[in-house]
């Protein structure tokens, strides 16, 4: 069976869609990379399936790199400013890592608050892991947290 253009062309667009069920978005890379072999193919319809799958081998990883490299860390909103502050004091969070000297400890949330998940906190008390600390302010991009009495869960 020869592999036509429009072979590559469906499969690409088998894996785009599949990013829809499969939301990892590295799965788009590898269906972008088939259409690019399908536009080779049509360019070239003599390409042997050897040069065919090299082609998206190296279409599919250079765009991973690409989009992990340098497309993705410019979506990221890294800053924490202007956030509402009513919208997290009083959440409950569990301690992932507890404060050592001259670091803060970070907590983790059941569900991400403003967007993630887990943050950096200072607290008074002495705290370990496993802990459950409750927010009670906000300073710049730090959670100021106290530590849960048990009497209180």
């Amino acid at each position: 069976m020869e592999i036509l253009f429009w072979h590559w062309l469906v499969f690409g667009m088998v894996l785009i869609i599949a990013e829809i069920f499969i939301p990892s978005f590295t799965i788009f890379w590898f269906g972008l990379a088939g259409i690019v072999v399908s536009g080779f193919l049509w360019f070239s319809p003599a390409m042997s399936l050897s040069w065919q799958l090299f082609v998206w081998a190296v279409a599919s990883v250079a765009f991973t790199f690409l989009w992990f490299r340098f497309f993705k860390p410019l979506m990221i909103d890294r800053t924490k400013a202007g956030i509402s502050r009513e919208a997290v004091v009083g959440e409950i969070g569990h301690v992932i890592q507890a404060p050592r000297e001259g670091k803060r400890g970070m907590v983790r949330f059941t569900t991400p608050l403003l967007g993630d998940d887990e943050w950096p906190f200072i607290c008074h008390q002495q705290v370990a892991v496993g802990d459950r600390v409750v927010v009670r302010d906000i300073s710049g991009n730090t959670l100021i947290v106290e530590k849960q009495n048990s009497l209180s869960s």
